[in-house]
């Protein structure tokens, strides 16, 4: 349902918090790699077929001049979610500004740079799969609730040793 294509394999460590969530939403999803850059044509081609194969959503993670995102959404119809990677001397800024400047008419759902931001790349996509699906819009909302536990205890140990 979810495609994840990242701009390089060194995007894995980034991109690991997306995967994990994907799979404790028992979402299915794909994953590859393809540049922008330097394999425009792959790029291409897989934007063009997903809708074809299945996909939903994209979530797209790229680094430094980060178009990728924006090549996909170029070429489907479906929703796709940016991930900027922190991978240069800039520290992902450049990637940010890469993947949320986009022009008119092609739209590109952008996240935070880095990790919290693949993470939040997957929750967004199981948002929008959870319209249409109430089995995962419960496990979303289980979730939601074990966040809001995990605070309540930290606040209590704190408390507790004050």
């Amino acid at each position: 349902m979810i495609g994840i294509v990242m701009g390089s394999d060194s995007d894995l460590p980034v991109m690991q918090g997306c995967v994990d969530f994907l799979q404790k939403m028992d979402i299915p999803y794909e994953i590859t790699v393809a540049s922008a850059h330097r394999s425009p044509a792959r790029a291409l081609e897989y934007a063009s077929s997903a809708k074809g194969r299945g996909l939903k959503i994209i979530i797209a993670a790229a680094g430094m001049a980060a178009h990728l995102a924006g090549v996909l959404a170029a070429h489907t119809t479906l929703p796709v979610i940016g991930v900027p990677v922190d991978s240069s001397s800039l520290n992902g800024l450049d990637a940010l500004l890469s993947t949320v400047q986009m022009p008119p008419g092609v739209p590109v759902a952008t996240m935070g740079i880095g990790k919290a931001g693949a993470k939040n790349g997957a929750i967004l996509a199981a948002q929008i799969l959870a319209l249409a699906d109430d089995r995962l819009a419960a496990r979303l909302v289980a979730f939601k609730e074990e966040m809001a536990r995990e605070v309540e205890e930290k606040a209590q140990r704190l408390v507790g040793s004050a």
